[in-house]
């Protein structure tokens, strides 16, 4: 129905953001990756993906074509909603994921918080052979700096929160990686928060 939406970046977090188009602002719930491309442009341009079901209508957008096809093809496996697609994209980037499907590595797919190794093998099985025909992708993201740890901590930690995550599992994983990685940006210490979650 809705191929993209493009124009003012309104808010922008790590679960959603809001994107006024033509006097209208548009809540549309996105992942880590596509967080990170957009959480410093004063305007950008997502391609969406609608869901409607009985209970809700929702909006799904990705900064690249590739991520919103490889959440296509998460959510047509019985069993994959939207918000489990979405955790597996914040969780993995679009390279990584497509790796971790075409080697079917169920292992590491099931880090995922809230994903089974009966759900991650099952996505395996019924994606492997899609991920060749999606080719492979360039798109590693550039890590964002932060000079400054704590600003990038708060932020973290309250993504974390907006995952569902219990506050002092949070900070104690967050704690842990920025005294690993002292400059690591929000998009990276949330995505090493949810592989140790």
């Amino acid at each position: 129905m809705y191929e993209y939406i493009s124009g003012k970046v309104s808010e922008a977090t790590p679960t959603y953001a809001i994107i006024e188009a033509a006097g209208v602002g548009y809540f549309i719930n996105i992942s880590l990756q596509t967080y990170a491309e957009i959480e410093n442009l004063g305007e950008a341009k997502l391609y969406v993906h609608f869901v409607v079901r009985e209970d809700q209508q929702a909006l799904f957008g990705f900064s690249t074509k590739l991520e919103r096809e490889l959440f296509r093809q998460l959510i047509s496996v019985s069993g994959v909603g939207g918000n489990t697609a979405r955790m597996i994209l914040s969780t993995y980037s679009s390279k990584e994921l497509q790796n971790i499907i075409a080697t079917e590595n169920a292992v590491l797919l099931k880090n995922v918080k809230g994903l089974g190794l009966k759900t991650a093998q099952k996505i395996i099985v019924e994606l492997s052979g899609k991920m060749l025909e999606l080719g492979a992708s360039d798109l590693m993201l550039t890590p964002t700096t932060s000079a400054n740890r704590s600003a990038a901590y708060d932020e973290a930690l309250a993504a974390l929160a907006m995952l569902g995550f219990q506050k002092a599992a949070s900070e104690k994983v967050l704690t842990a990686i920025f005294k690993e990685q002292p400059t690591i940006g929000v998009e990276d210490a949330v995505r090493g928060a949810l592989k140790r979650l």
